[in-house]
């Protein structure tokens, strides 16, 4: 047997000895990163907020508005048969903690719907879903129907997740995607693409004359900072647009920073969670459409009345009837003006931190993260108001920061998150050393990509502001 232990010993030194070096191939030493403003991204940044400085239209007109919804999955109570075999398997994405487990029914209809605006010559369209996010994969499906016909650029669909965790899975390829969404099923893509592309379609189908008003109100009850407590700041700012037809029809979009995981992984029923109760009552106390879009949720966690369902639902309709008591009194114009601009830019190496001194090389962070080189970013004037859109949880403090900055320049924004693309969690860069989900798991590029996005969304905000003392 003593005769043996040489060779065990040198096997084991052998595949120690590859696993070192098969770590030394992954992994590479955390260094600073080079500041964004020395990035070769920054001068072709600059050089598209320029040209959109020039092809940017602001039009201004009497208002044309139309909305409609499409079911995401089957109505409450019934059986999977209005769709194909794998629906009745699909996974809630939302929770690793799941497993990847199928839904087990429906607590709760999801749709996603669309709001159509159009001044002039000028439409966009609004895309809110019932979604934990909207996949790059089906984004680009959408505007590549949406491109065919009715015709609109990338600038003129503006997408949004409600964020809820009790959605349809499935969407994702890749390590990180299947820890969230489930086993991958491609059928999934197809699906919601197709939803979503005939949702934007009938809604601008359906435009006629109409009137909008602009309002907001802060609901510090409802929110938390979930990644340093007290230490840090929350957005408590619920904004809304009411839009009333001439016909007596009526839409609300409503958009708050409250991260929808007031339900906890443990439901494994379809649901809207908050969100999905807000637009329920809204829907309920007006006879109209009512869309919810996720703000910049990085950080910020929902405060709720209880836990579950219950709490959801207390929370949802807390919000709603705040809402209900100013929506009547929010002043309505029928003419506005309406603009967009969207910038795409290039994206930093991959900086996944394995621990304070090392990160994974970015081609072995691909490997996990199927992300693509490029992003956009975009922003939307509806009258005195700018919507700005960003692909990832982006941080409900950067939101803060950049309202701030817009007042402090005669501008008013809102700020909304999961613009057809997902790239993590963008954060404050004083934070991203700490040892969190957010700060580390899912910050996905580091502080380079916080710094490309607090001066892109400032410069789209440039652009679609002409006429105030912070644009050109």
């Amino acid at each position: 047997m003593s005769g043996r232990w040489p060779t065990v010993l040198r096997g084991m030194v052998g595949t120690l000895g590859c696993c070192l070096v098969g770590l030394v191939s992954v992994l590479e030493p955390i260094e600073a990163p080079v500041p964004w403003a020395t990035q070769p991204g920054r001068a072709q940044v600059q050089e598209a907020l320029e040209i959109q400085r020039h092809v940017s239209r602001i039009a201004k007109g009497p208002l044309k508005a139309g909305w409609a919804r499409e079911r995401l999955i089957p109505a409450s109570g019934n059986s999977a048969h209005e769709h194909p075999d794998w629906f009745r398997t699909l996974p809630l994405a939302g929770f690793g903690a799941r497993r990847g487990k199928p839904a087990t029914g429906t607590l709760q209809d999801l749709w996603t719907k669309a709001l159509a605006l159009q001044v002039g010559e000028q439409r966009v369209v609004l895309i809110a879903s019932d979604l934990l996010i909207v996949p790059r994969e089906v984004a680009e499906a959408v505007i590549g129907e949406l491109g065919s016909s009715p015709g609109l650029r990338r600038d003129q669909v503006y997408f949004t997740a409600t964020h809820t965790h009790g959605s349809l899975g499935g969407w994702g390829e890749g390590w990180v995607a299947e820890q969230f969404g489930g086993p991958f099923k491609p059928e999934v893509r197809t699906w919601m693409a197709s939803r979503l592309t005939e949702v934007a379609r009938r809604a601008l189908a359906s435009m006629a004359p109409a009137s909008i008003g602009f309002d907001t109100f802060d609901a510090p009850e409802g929110i938390r900072n979930r990644l340093v407590g007290d230490a840090g700041a929350v957005d408590p700012e619920f904004a809304f647009l009411r839009v009333r037809r001439e016909d007596g029809q009526e839409a609300l979009w409503g958009s708050y920073g409250a991260h929808a995981t007031v339900v906890g992984a443990g439901e494994m029923r379809f649901h809207g969670d908050y969100p999905g109760a807000w637009q329920e009552s809204m829907e309920s106390e007006t006879g109209g459409l009512a869309l919810f879009a996720a703000a910049a949720v990085g950080s910020q966690g929902p405060r709720a009345p209880g836990p579950g369902w219950d709490g959801a639902r207390g929370l949802g309709r807390s919000l709603a009837r705040k809402v209900l008591d100013r929506r009547l009194n929010c002043p309505m114009q029928s003419e506005v003006e309406l603009g967009s601009a969207a910038v795409s830019l290039d994206l930093p190496p991959l900086r996944v931190r394995l621990g304070d001194r090392w990160q994974l090389r970015p081609w072995a962070a691909e490997r996990v993260l199927p992300v693509s080189g490029r992003t956009t970013l975009q922003g939307v004037r509806i009258g005195p108001w700018t919507w700005l859109s960003t692909p990832c949880d982006f941080s409900g403090e950067l939101a803060v920061e950049l309202k701030a900055k817009a007042r402090a320049a005669g501008m008013r924004c809102a700020v909304t998150s999961f613009n057809g693309d997902y790239l993590g969690y963008v954060l404050p860069t004083r934070y991203q050393s700490l040892d969190s989900y957010e700060s580390r798991t899912m910050c996905f590029y580091g502080p380079i990509l916080t710094d490309a996005f607090m001066e892109t969304l400032g410069g789209l905000l440039d652009v679609l502001n002409p006429g105030t003392t912070g644009g050109r």
